[in-house]
């Protein structure tokens, strides 16, 4: 993927998250811009990311952040469910 890797590290993490107790609560397919592929991006299934670049200089952009706002509210309304 466009990400090199990005889902392969998200799917490893989940492993120790849930070994201490932890949800994991993944983006799915909430968001179209998932799918967007006019622009390199961070998103996936499994989450919201974005590509910094190799020195870290480059700034999310409005997709990924786009993405990151539904995955914020798909996140609030599932721990809300939880109570």
């Amino acid at each position: 993927t466009q990400g090199g890797g990005q889902e392969t590290i998200g799917m490893t993490f989940v492993s120790q998250m849930a070994h201490h107790g932890m949800v994991f609560v993944p983006l799915g397919y909430r968001d179209p811009k998932v799918f967007d592929y006019s622009e390199a991006h961070g998103a996936s299934p499994y989450g919201a990311g974005c590509l910094a670049g190799p020195d870290g200089s480059r700034q999310p952009s409005a997709l990924e952040l786009a993405v990151a706002e539904t995955q914020g509210k798909s996140f609030a309304e599932i721990a809300t469910k939880l109570k």
